[in-house]
């Protein structure tokens, strides 16, 4: 892991291979390795012939954790983002989230238009802009004190996800409570893009791609069959599709 200093945090982050760049936003309660170097991601787009950036998120895996709920605003994490392609000198890239990592490349696109090429948006569809259901369990969950109390299904399946990644989970709660911040339709299409919109047929969690993929104007959508929020991320047609759309949208 290699690491850079941005508003504040220290923040690591994986930069392999040659080629045009792929920048990597991973989820929520995840890190770079979790979301892209143990399902294949990495190794997918470097064989490809992509240069893979991944960061670390602010208050996730190697980089610093902050308690402080304002720290994790989509657009402050969006800037980490754009301070690392500042940082690698790389103008302009590919750049793919799935979950909060979709929301965070929004974001991206919006404040830094220039920097990004095209979109992929990874487990959020519609969700991005009508809110992905009441998260308040899931904070709960993460602060409970012993585990075997948590009786939300939500709640307890990010707890265990919390705890299978080590986690520091009170900079989850904060991370939780502000990350999640909506977009408008009129936002959404303005992210002028190419973007490919995927989301597992039985994500319960992301919403609906086509709607998304509607509101913008060079947006597609892709049904990840069979596979639910936490599967759909490693799937080899999710992997196989990406692969097509970036070809058809050279740097």
């Amino acid at each position: 892991m290699k690491r850079f200093t941005h508003d504040g945090f220290d923040l690591a982050f994986l930069d392999r291979g040659a080629g045009d760049p792929v920048l990597l936003i991973h989820g929520f309660a995840s890190t770079h390795h979790v979301n892209w170097v143990a399902p294949g991601w990495v190794k997918t787009l470097n064989d490809a012939g992509y240069r893979a950036v991944a960061i670390d998120n602010r208050g996730h895996g190697a980089s610093t954790k902050s308690y402080e709920p304002s720290d994790y605003a989509p657009a402050r994490m969006a800037g980490d983002a754009a301070a690392l392609l500042r940082h690698l000198g790389i103008a302009r890239a590919h750049v793919m989230g799935y979950s909060m990592g979709a929301r965070i490349s929004a974001f991206l696109a919006l404040e830094e238009p220039a920097m990004v090429a095209t979109l992929v948006f990874g487990g959020l569809g519609s969700g991005m802009v009508d809110g992905v259901g009441d998260w308040s369990p899931i904070a709960d969950a993460l602060l409970a004190e012993d585990p075997a109390t948590v009786t939300d299904p939500r709640g307890r399946a990010f707890r265990a996800f919390a705890d299978q990644t080590r986690s520091d989970r009170r900079a989850l709660a904060a991370c939780i409570a502000t990350s999640r911040q909506e977009l408008t339709e009129a936002e959404m299409h303005r992210i002028y893009q190419p973007t490919l919109v995927a989301v597992g047929t039985r994500d319960d969690i992301g919403g609906s791609p086509e709607t998304l993929a509607a509101m913008m104007p060079n947006a597609e959508a892709f049904a990840i069959e069979g596979r639910d929020h936490m599967l759909a991320v490693g799937d080899r047609t999710f992997k196989a599709r990406v692969l097509d759309f970036l070809a058809s949208h050279p740097l």
